[in-house]
């Protein structure tokens, strides 16, 4: 049965009614837990394997005679086999601890532990990907890690493919001149191509808004903002197109982050003052070729509370970014406000060395291996999805729309991770299946194509950059069969698997290769 541990978490729980001569010889009864699990271990997958066994001398029933699983007592911790440290054996094992242990924020990761089970999930799956092929010469596909979560068995794997074809030399990310024109990246091509089609739009506005709350050094908070200006070539990039064709040019890095403050204080319509400064910030478009494509405002509320509103165009910035941004506007501003430098590290490359990098990289047989991929899935794909709506699908995309919040609360967040490990997905994994499986009931197809975002930082050098990297991955899920939860759940892992395999190719190529009616 599935039970609840002290942390929250469901664990499968078997319970085990032996002779008294079994385990006679183990005083705390771990040991018969020890070989119980590695005797399932042998003939299960890992995830069917029971975390516990608790040990009875007879099964509780009800006055019926039937099992009264209610009667089933909890766990001790005697019940749980323990997973005794082992540490990593060898140059793989011991380099592919260290990285699971930088991703995975834990101390110490041994040779008997699993990713998954350590809180690894696919974006996380990605980036040791990335890392292991530039620290041992690997391209380790997601696939083989789902294949062999423990981490002797993965560094068995890659010994393995090692001693097949040997490491590989993947080529760097290196910085390159900035006395030549500097190329787009195929993402900003493609927003650059749709603001020409819609100039002024503000579609592509990412947004943020943080209450500040305290004193706060004016000085210091302009200072560290333009700093994080300076710092990143991205958030300096506009997009000029003399001759129709576009190409990138820098402003200088001491231009400065543009700064508008308004003074709220002691206005009795101060709320409803601050809500019309917003909604006029969502509504000032960028100018591409002018620039710059960040900019914020100060409101200041009272002497201890501001508001700021920093917004960026997609162009320049994604949602990995903001967390970059975050992270090195409050280090900067602690070090200005307490007199230090600038604490930050030197970047070794920028937003345009990945963007000349891309195209050299995503080209020959690689560029062909990806297309044929997409070209094989999303044939004869559905060109749209016929959902029941209340309203004719406008000719013309207006963004009109609204939102639907859903919660998802605890108790149901602890079944979903339940039912992803019993099936070896993740829960990313597990969410898409069901919104699937809805999807398919609405339109009454059972043939579908999912559009999801994908980080696209399949490369260490480019973690710590601001910049538009994020693609869009479209999934094609087959409902066909009427496939038990199971079987989709197995499907769809396979589908997401597949795709951020070959999830490189830039959204806009797939759709010249696919060319589904517009």
């Amino acid at each position: 049965v599935a039970r609840q541990d002290r942390t929250g978490d469901q664990r499968l729980v078997a319970y085990v009614v032996c002779g008294p001569e079994a385990g006679s010889d183990d005083e705390d009864g771990s040991g018969l837990a020890g070989a119980l699990r590695a005797h399932l271990g042998g003939r299960l997958p890992d995830y069917m394997v029971p975390a516990a066994f608790v040990r009875l001398e007879a099964l509780p029933l009800t006055p019926n005679g039937k099992l009264d699983r209610k009667g089933l007592p909890a766990p001790d911790d005697d019940a749980y086999a323990r997973a005794a440290y082992a540490a990593p054996q060898g140059a793989i094992e011991t380099a592919l601890a260290e990285i699971w242990a930088e991703l995975l924020g834990v101390e110490r990761v041994g040779r008997n532990d699993n990713f998954f089970e350590l809180g690894g999930h696919s974006l996380l799956a990605v980036q040791l990907s990335s890392r292991l092929s530039q620290a041992v010469g690997v391209e380790l596909p997601l696939t083989r890690l789902f294949a062999t979560p423990v981490l002797a068995d993965l560094a068995a794997s890659i010994v393995e493919a090692l001693s097949r074809a040997g490491p590989q030399e993947l080529p760097a990310i290196a910085a390159g001149s900035r006395h030549e024109p500097l190329v787009l990246s195929f993402a900003q091509q493609r927003l650059w191509f749709l603001a020409q089609l819609d100039e002024g739009s503000t579609n592509y506005h990412i947004p943020l808004t943080l209450r500040l709350r305290g004193g706060l050094d004016r000085t210091a908070w302009q200072r560290s903002l333009d700093r994080l200006f300076a710092r990143h070539e991205a958030l300096r990039s506009v997009f000029v197109a003399p001759e129709g064709k576009p190409r990138v040019e820098v402003l200088p890095p001491d231009s400065g982050l543009p700064v508008l403050e308004h003074d709220l204080r002691g206005r009795p319509d101060a709320q409803a003052a601050l809500l019309d400064l917003c909604h006029e910030e969502a509504r000032t478009p960028f100018d591409l070729a002018r620039g710059p494509l960040i900019r914020g405002r100060l409101i200041r509320m009272s002497d201890a509370e501001h508001v700021f509103l920093l917004t960026q165009h997609h162009i320049v910035s994604d949602g990995w970014s903001l967390g970059v941004l975050l992270r090195e506007l409050s280090q900067l501003y602690q070090a200005f406000e307490a007199g230090r430098d600038d604490p930050l590290p030197p970047l070794a490359i920028q937003y345009p060395d990945y963007a000349a990098w891309q195209r050299q990289w995503l080209s020959g047989e690689r560029l062909q291996s990806q297309a044929q991929y997409w070209r094989d899935t999303l044939s004869g794909a559905p060109a749209r999805l016929a959902l029941p709506t209340d309203r004719a699908r406008p000719a013309q995309q207006s963004f009109a729309g609204a939102s639907v919040p859903v919660i998802i609360d605890a108790d149901l967040t602890r079944g979903l991770k339940r039912l992803s490990r019993q099936h070896g997905t993740t829960l990313f994994m597990t969410v898409l299946a069901a919104w699937a499986a809805v999807l398919s009931r609405l339109s009454g197809q059972d043939d579908l194509v999912i559009g999801v975002p994908s980080a696209n930082r399949g490369r260490r050098e480019i973690e710590e950059l601001i910049g538009f990297f994020v693609n869009t991955l479209a999934l094609r899920v087959d409902l066909s069969g009427e496939p038990s939860v199971s079987q989709l759940l197995e499907r769809t892992r396979r589908t997401a698997l597949a795709a951020q395999e070959h999830q490189d190719l830039p959204f806009e190529q797939v759709v010249e290769i696919v060319k589904p009616p517009r």
